[in-house]
């Protein structure tokens, strides 16, 4: 964050039936935030307690102002506080116009001309014909965006986003995203949003922040994230194999005696990552005198556009990506045995 106004800084604590959410993140002006996790990571949690619709332990300041610190007693409540959350699901109000639904954060804070400023963004949104409708007339890419309008009109600091899209049908999202891209980058404010998808965090996001079991498991660019990967979760996310053990050297010993030849893999605890398409798949022991191999046995097939990542079980159990060929040729079915082998230069290895 060096070199830029920190706009947001939160250090907070939830204990609640036996889960606890412990998370530090800051924001800065200008950039877009994305909670990443998966499902009862504590990302909506996360969200609620900024807005300040959660009781929490330790402090979030917002521009400079005080929102919650406990070792004062000081809780801003979540109406007095410059946040607009966009809920999941929307929540626009059902007896009221698109239009009364944009107004009605403006006329709570006693805006003059409410209804003027709000058909201005309806109208910049490029939903002026549909100012008159109700939320029940509305596609499901027409409410995401005029909740957000709703959120935006009433002068945020700060830009709260849960799941903007998971709603939405998967034939509109692309083109909603785009919109959301826009209209976040158009926000002279923080941006954070909370989601479970890849995809939506890559798109929207500058920074991920990843959180698992109410913990920040790692942070940093999209790029960073995926290219050292942390957990299973970011694991999955960039589509590699990762292993954790202790380096000694040349090699990594793995858990259940297994070892993992690497050059310069240095010493203690290490994750390693092996891209799919690194790992090589043979029905017979491959010759030469490669030093990661090891047999196994094809757990599952998955097709993913031309190419096919191929799970085996093994003393290193790891996926590969193959062609839709190799499946066929070397006959890759669920229970086949096979070898497979890796380069020691294709193993990536550094600090756990």
């Amino acid at each position: 964050m060096v070199g830029r106004a920190v706009t947001l800084e939160a250090a907070i604590r939830i204990k609640r039936n036996g889960f606890t959410l412990d998370v530090a993140l800051s924001a800065a002006v200008g950039e877009t935030v994305a909670v990443l996790g998966p499902n009862g990571a504590g990302k909506t949690t996360l969200l609620r307690a900024l807005a300040g619709l959660e009781d929490v332990e330790g402090r979030v300041t917002l521009d400079g102002e005080v929102l919650d610190d406990t070792s004062r007693g000081v809780h801003v409540p979540a109406e007095k506080r410059r946040a607009g959350l966009v809920f999941q699901d929307h929540v626009l109000f059902p007896h009221l116009s698109v239009i009364e639904n944009v107004a009605f954060g403006l006329r709570a804070q006693r805006q003059p001309r409410a209804a003027d400023v709000a058909r201005k963004w309806i109208d910049e949104a490029g939903l002026g014909d549909r100012a008159e409708a109700l939320p029940r007339e509305l596609s499901g890419g027409q409410a995401q965006r005029v909740a957000l309008l709703r959120a935006l009109a009433t002068g945020p600091k700060l830009l709260l986003l849960d799941e903007p899209l998971s709603s939405l049908d998967v034939s509109i999202r692309a083109e909603v995203r785009r919109e959301l891209t826009r209209q976040l980058a158009s926000f002279n404010g923080v941006r954070l949003l909370v989601t479970h998808d890849p995809l939506e965090a890559m798109a929207l996001a500058d920074r991920l922040v990843v959180l698992e079991h109410g913990l920040v498991v790692q942070s940093g660019t999209p790029g960073e994230v995926t290219a050292r990967p942390r957990s299973r979760f970011v694991a999955d996310l960039a589509g590699v194999n990762l292993l954790r053990g202790e380096a000694h050297g040349d090699h990594v010993t793995l858990s259940g005696d297994a070892s993992l030849a690497a050059p310069d893999a240095g010493e203690g605890d290490v994750f390693a990552v092996i891209h799919p398409r690194a790992v090589a798949l043979y029905r017979t022991r491959p010759d030469g005198t490669p030093r990661n191999v090891w047999q196994g046995q094809v757990d599952s097939v998955d097709l993913y556009g031309e190419r096919v990542r191929v799970r085996v079980s093994a003393p290193v159990p790891l996926v590969a990506e193959v062609t839709r060929a190799a499946v066929s040729e070397l006959g890759l079915n669920p229970g086949a045995s096979v070898w497979i082998a890796v380069k020691a230069t294709e193993v990536s290895v550094y600090p756990a």
